[in-house]
């Protein structure tokens, strides 16, 4: 059976995609679900999702309680086995309830309101980590794969601003690198890499679309898509890396 987004991973596919409410969370687990080469998705979140493919499992999950990683981790190892693919697509931005937004000079820095971005965007794909990397299948091609942006790379950086959003990211990037030195060495056919979705038409981006240049602003589904192919597409060489949409390869 060959798959429609996956093709390279084979048949019969366990995949888990944290932040199953969120924009692209839901846009993955649906695509996935769709997918015939695709068994089973779990589906983690704190909430149930509205709708859920038939395929799909919920177990609840909050990215920012190791306890609840860890349970839903033991719950979807019962009812998987080992997973051929884990998305964890969740990030902070800006949330005027919790007094973060991106600040536009040194000056804005807060503390408390820094803690919290590094806490969703840092911590809580590490936590990710940690409890489902060991559930990778080592007898096949494998891929943990969290959700970074183009705004982490230092190279890249041009313009400033957004200091917490963008140093949450770069702390992120060498997490996944780090994590992929060492899932070499325990799963040498597995990869663990950082995506950058590009401009999303989700609540993350909402108050900053209307800078974004015609034809840059993407569906949801159509980011998902897009980003299941650079998995579909990785080879030697790759884990480790951070990879845009269109599978450009973006310095760290």
């Amino acid at each position: 059976m060959t798959g429609e987004h996956l093709p390279s991973y084979g048949d019969g596919l366990e995949v888990a995609v944290f932040g199953a409410t969120g924009g692209l969370g839901t846009a993955f687990v649906q695509a996935l679900g769709a997918d015939p080469a695709v068994a089973r998705v779990h589906a983690l979140s704190r909430h149930v999702p509205v709708e859920l493919p038939e395929k799909a499992v919920w177990h609840r999950c909050d990215l920012t309680d190791e306890d609840s990683v860890e349970a839903a981790a033991q719950s979807v190892k019962d009812g998987a086995g080992a997973l051929q693919v884990v998305l964890v697509a969740v990030g902070l931005l800006q949330d005027e309830g919790l007094g973060v937004s991106p600040e536009k000079t040194w000056r804005q820095v807060d503390p408390q309101a820094m803690l919290e971005v590094y806490r969703i965007n840092t911590v809580a794909p590490a936590l990710a980590a940690k409890h489902f990397l060991p559930l990778l299948d080592r007898t096949r091609r494998a891929t943990f794969a969290a959700l970074s942006a183009r705004v982490g790379s230092i190279e890249d950086n041009r313009f400033g601003g957004w200091h917490s959003y963008r140093a949450s990211k770069a702390a992120l990037n060498q997490l996944l690198r780090t994590f992929a030195i060492e899932l070499a060495r325990r799963c040498p056919t597995a990869f663990c890499i950082g995506l950058h979705p590009g401009t999303v038409d989700t609540g993350l981006s909402k108050p900053f679309q209307r800078n974004v240049p015609d034809g840059q602003l993407f569906s949801p589904a159509y980011s998902a898509g897009k980003l299941l192919a650079v998995l579909d597409a990785l080879g030697e060489g790759d884990s480790g890396g951070l990879f845009a949409w269109d599978g450009t390869r973006i310095p760290y």
